[in-house]
């Protein structure tokens, strides 16, 4: 049988990494493709969850018209290129 002092460190353990992973739920990969093309006026290649600081981000991979690969990082929390 476990002892509850191991159930009580385990059930420490999980909180504290699910306090140090970012929430996701804010801004969606959607809004900050949508958000990106609008900042690039281009047609986006990827989208990937990102960390800028202690920000969690969205990195939008587009092409512009001319060929340019361009990443604009997007705030997860606001929705706002940063």
């Amino acid at each position: 049988m476990v002892s509850m002092t191991s159930r009580i460190a385990h059930s420490l353990f999980v909180a504290l990494i699910l306090a140090c992973v970012p929430a996701w739920a804010d801004v969606g990969r959607e809004e900050a493709a949508a958000t990106a093309r609008q900042t690039v006026n281009g047609r986006v290649l990827s989208v990937d969850k990102a960390q800028v600081g202690n920000r969690a981000a969205w990195r939008v991979k587009l092409v512009t018209a001319g060929g340019e690969v361009q990443v604009v990082m997007i705030d997860a929390a606001t929705g706002r290129p940063l």
